[in-house]
């Protein structure tokens, strides 16, 4: 046998391998293999993750707006109005709307080195995401323990986050992450595409970003912040002030040099240090600006020429047409439209003469052309929160009907606040339970009775200057009863619906006779005058003079009221109600609706231009930020009357002023032409004229129409005449142009005929095509046919008004002579 057979080398690892193991050896293999498991399995897991984020990373950079698309602008800019002299005279805007552009040229490069060097400072270096930063903000996470942060943005970046991703502010983690890896892409990718545009990138983007940023106290633009904090534009700031502004948009709370100077303070001269470190400045550049006492020049500057807290009737009224043309005219939704005027930056040229608006705006300020007598109508509503956390509303109206139900008649008007005061505490006391809450209340008297008027450019339709109501207005966007309200024109509408209408057909002169008689409407009401007197035989022009309600309801009568309303409707009048109004009352302005101070206006500045009717415009173009014309009011008038008869129809309401209704109105050393209108019990007082220059109506009343005591009833005369007075005081008097179209010649006083012997003779204007033919024969010639011309107290020769100077008229010695040898031959 051999031995070595069985103690060779594998005989012996055999040996051993067949001996019982050590436990701590199998324990230690274990954990090698289990270490290795894991290991691989993170590997494994670590390789696939990576994968998968790579997957996600690139759909989401896939999903990155498309950056040929993107706007990088501000979406929200001020609005301005302008003047008709073109200077700017209000600004528009909602919060954080309130931005002016710039162009990088009017921006000072000390402020747009500040900005860099406090937030970007390799803005100039980088191509849009800054790598060196990034790392700097990680390395300052990680050794913190990440208890710190710091920023990484860059300019670029901020401007994509403000601008392009304008709902950062509600994201949650994922969404973060998301939005952080688009706007890098965005990042890289715009600054790129504004250089294959052939731009200067850093400069755009900077021009941008400046204009967006928020610059606290409300100021969002660097323009509007120049404004608000130093009373200046944007182009001459100094280095210190540029300092100032650049400290504030990371925290504009924090260092709002207004609410905390000294925090601000601490930023600006780290920012004026950087400056120096990054070689923007020198350093006596900087001692220089540390020096300046700044914050000495803060005030509280408005940040735009022309901004006030309450908009002016005017601006009211333009922004309701602006709204409505972008509408109807653009075909903007309501919020797209007043997207547009509040916060899309556009020019508003208005049809404004400032000079009148402001001296509307005085005289109706003016208590001391008001009566004495005032009382307050009850403007009041509540908003409870009950217990169980609903909310419910009040109002006048409610309270009214509370006290109504208790036996108890709540006065229409009230004498004093106190007596308002007591009737709303009263109604809160019963309504209001244990454990309700009172959210909010408001309780405002307003003055009554109140006043509106409107002045337009008859020659254009441009409307130069409107009131709205009585006293200092308080609110912006409030009641405008010279639009917004409809009342009843009263004897105004005697010249349009039926005088205006019969003098265009054909029917009638100022010349025809109508007998003021007793007379009934057709359903049997009887018709009155305001004196209850019948006056005979009168002329039309007499009719208009003195107001006469039957006259006016026979010419209507006689060309039907059809007829009378389709010219109202060529005359701009929108409240019509065809069925109710074709009657006989629209004689009289007796109406279902009433109509606008505004738009009685414009119907009367149709006569004044000789009988073309234009729609009463507040702008003649609305151009957005660039320039590009968005809204044109390029009007084009439409003649409702031929220029004889408005000619006709001044003449006669010139009486009305000189001699007629409507004296108290009369203006100093200016030609006037005008038509006063009152409705049932005093209820409306309307007087609508002009002169050769402008048009004008007023309305006076109580907001809730009840009759006016007769003390009230004249203010309005007062309020014209200073107002048209004042705007007429440096303008030459003229008189009103008579056409070509128009003769004047003498007829008989008393028919209306052309004048034979022994006729009262007057002189009276015709159209040429409807002059009288035939001579009066109801008169014979007497010994003093010569001297009675004048026989008739309220005509004078012309038979127009006494402003119309003729050589001819009147009588003479020699025509009475005359006159008596005739008589004498003739027997």
């Amino acid at each position: 046998m051999d031995l070595n057979q069985h103690y060779g080398e594998k005989s012996v690892r055999r040996k051993l391998d067949q001996l019982p193991k050590e436990p701590g050896l199998r324990r230690r293999k274990k954990i090698v293999l289990g270490i290795k498991a894991v290991f691989f399995s993170f590997l494994a897991a670590g390789c696939l993750g990576l994968c998968l984020g790579a997957g996600v990373y690139r759909g989401i950079v896939a999903d990155t707006p498309d950056v040929s698309e993107i706007n990088i602008g501000p979406g929200k800019y001020a609005s301005f109005v302008y003047d008709a002299e073109g200077n700017q005279i209000q600004q528009i805007n909602e919060a954080q709307s309130n931005r002016i552009h710039v162009s990088i040229e009017d921006i000072p490069e000390d402020m747009q080195h500040a900005i860099v060097a406090i937030e970007d400072s390799r803005f100039y270096e980088h191509h849009g995401i800054d790598p060196r930063g990034i790392l700097r903000a990680a390395a300052v996470t990680v050794t913190s323990g990440f208890q710190e942060t710091e920023g990484a943005s860059t300019i670029t970046q901020q401007l994509i986050k403000n601008n392009v991703f304008t709902d950062w502010t509600d994201e949650n983690f994922f969404q973060s992450v998301r939005r952080k890896i688009q706007e890098q892409q965005l990042a890289v990718e715009l600054e790129e595409y504004l250089t294959e545009q052939g731009l200067d990138a850093k400069s755009v983007i900077l021009e941008e970003y400046l204009n967006t940023v928020n610059f606290g106290s409300g100021a969002y633009g660097i323009q509007t912040a120049a404004r608000t904090y130093f009373g200046k534009d944007s182009r001459d700031l100094t280095l210190s002030e540029c300092a100032v502004l650049a400290a504030i948009p990371q925290n504009p709370t924090k260092w709002d040099p207004r609410q905390n100077p000294e925090e601000n303070a601490k930023r600006r001269e780290t920012v004026l240090r950087y400056m120096r470190a990054q070689g923007w400045i020198t350093q006596e550049e900087m001692n220089e600006a540390l020096e300046d006492d700044v914050y000495s020049r803060i005030g509280n500057n408005s940040n735009v020429q022309g901004q006030t807290s309450t908009y002016s009737y005017f601006i009211d009224e333009l922004i309701s047409q602006v709204q409505e043309d972008l509408v109807e005219k653009k075909g903007y939704t309501q919020t797209q439209a007043s997207n547009a005027i509040y916060s899309g930056g556009l020019q508003i040229y208005s049809t404004q003469d400032t000079r009148i608006q402001e001296i509307m705006e005085e005289e109706f300020e003016d208590e001391d052309n008001y009566p004495d007598y005032v009382r307050f109508d009850l403007d009041w509503a509540l908003t409870v929160e009950h217990g169980d956390g609903s909310q419910e509303n009040y109002s006048r109206e409610m309270m009214e009907a509370y006290f109504r139900e208790k036996g108890e008649e709540m006065p229409a008007l009230f004498d004093t606040r106190a007596e308002a005061q007591g009737y709303a505490d009263r109604y809160k006391e019963a309504i209001l339970g244990s454990e309700d809450e009172i959210i909010a209340e408001r309780l405002d008297l307003i003055p009554q009775p109140q006043a509106a008027m409107t002045i337009m450019d008859q020659s254009t339709g441009y409307v130069l200057g409107i009131v709205g109501g009585r006293g200092e207005k308080e609110a912006s966007l409030t009641l405008n009863r010279a639009s917004d309200t409809y009342r009843q024109p009263g004897s105004t509408f005697k010249i349009l619906s039926a005088y205006g209408p019969a003098l265009e057909e054909g029917d009638i002169t100022l010349a025809t006779h109508i007998q003021d008689e007793e007379y009934s409407y057709e359903d049997g009401t009887p018709l009155r005058n305001s004196d209850n007197q019948y006056h005979g035989s009168v002329s039309v022009r007499q009719a208009i003079r003195n107001s006469y309600n039957i006259p006016a309801v026979k010419v209507l009568t006689d060309i039907t009221p059809a007829e009378g309303f389709s010219y109202l409707q060529k005359l701009g009048f929108t409240t019509l109600d065809e069925e109710r109004d074709e009657i006989q009352p629209l004689a009289l302005g007796g109406i279902t609706n009433g109509v606008s101070n505004l738009e009685l206006t414009a119907a009367y500045a149709a006569i004044a231009d000789g009988g073309i009717y234009r729609e009463p415009v507040f702008y003649t173009e609305v151009t957005d930020q660039d320039g590009k014309v968005i809204l044109s009011n390029d009007i084009q008038g439409q003649r409702v009357f031929k220029e004889s008869t408005a000619f006709l129809l001044t003449s006669a309401m010139e009486d009305v002023v000189s001699q007629g209704t409507g004296t108290g109105f009369a203006l100093e050393d200016m030609h006037e032409a005008g038509k006063t209108g009152t409705a049932n019990d005093y209820r409306d007082l309307t007087f609508a004229g002009f002169t050769p220059y402008y048009t004008a109506a007023i309305w006076a009343g109580y907001d809730d129409p009840q009759d006016l005591p007769q003390s009230h009833r004249t203010f309005h005369r007062t309020l014209w005449r200073n107002v048209m007075n004042r705007i007429h005081e440096d303008l030459p008097d003229r008189d009103f142009e008579q056409p070509s179209t128009v003769e004047r010649t003498a007829v008989c006083a008393e028919s209306g005929l052309l004048a034979g012997r022994g006729c009262t003779r007057i002189y009276e204007y015709f159209d040429q095509d409807n002059m009288p033919r035939e001579t009066c024969t109801e008169h014979r010639p007497s010994l003093f046919s010569g001297w009675n011309k004048r026989q008739d107290g309220d005509e004078d020769s012309n038979g127009s008004s006494g402003n119309r100077n003729d050589n001819n008229s009147g009588g003479s010695a020699s025509s009475w002579w005359d006159s008596w040898m005739k008589w004498w031959s003739g027997h």
